[in-house]
């Protein structure tokens, strides 16, 4: 039995989740697939989006990686112009990133062609379907990040 009393989850309903899984990050590779970064690089612009001008170290922890990664990931797309380094004013010795306009172009591109995929799909469903797929994922969510998996702001908009 799981802690709330329940039965514990079977290797079908797992199996079910790892499917849905790869379909959904597979969403998520199609939607940056002709355009110039990888999905580790969008990830990044999108952190940047989403809180503005960061510290490195900032969006390393907002990724869950470590520092080297947004170093390694931000040369890539300073040189190809979707961000610029700056450094904090109080500290200098702390490299800010932030989004050019070809940085928020990507993110606006990708953002648009992950919901227009998604809702092809969701319009397929029965809306009381949709409303259960929206409950179980929003718990799903929430479930996640008190497992410390995520903190909800490195999140895919798909």
């Amino acid at each position: 039995m799981a802690r709330d009393g329940s039965a514990r989850t079977s290797a079908d309903e797992l199996v079910a989740f790892e499917v849905a899984t790869r379909d959904i990050v597979g969403l998520a590779l199609r939607s940056v697939e002709s355009l110039e970064v990888s999905l580790p690089q969008f990830r990044l612009l999108l952190v940047l989006h989403e809180r503005g001008r960061a510290s490195s170290t900032e969006c390393a922890q907002a990724l869950g990686v470590v520092g080297s990664s947004v170093t390694r990931l931000a040369d890539r797309l300073d040189a190809s112009g979707h961000l610029v380094r700056g450094r904090d004013p109080r500290n200098r010795s702390v490299v800010t990133l932030e989004l050019t306009a070809s940085g928020r172009r990507v993110v606006r591109k990708v953002t648009a062609r992950r919901r227009r995929e998604l809702g092809r799909m969701l319009d397929r469903l029965d809306p009381q379907e949709r409303a259960t797929c929206v409950g179980v994922l929003e718990k799903l969510h929430h479930l996640l990040g008190d497992a410390g998996v995520t903190d909800g702001r490195d999140l895919l908009p798909l």
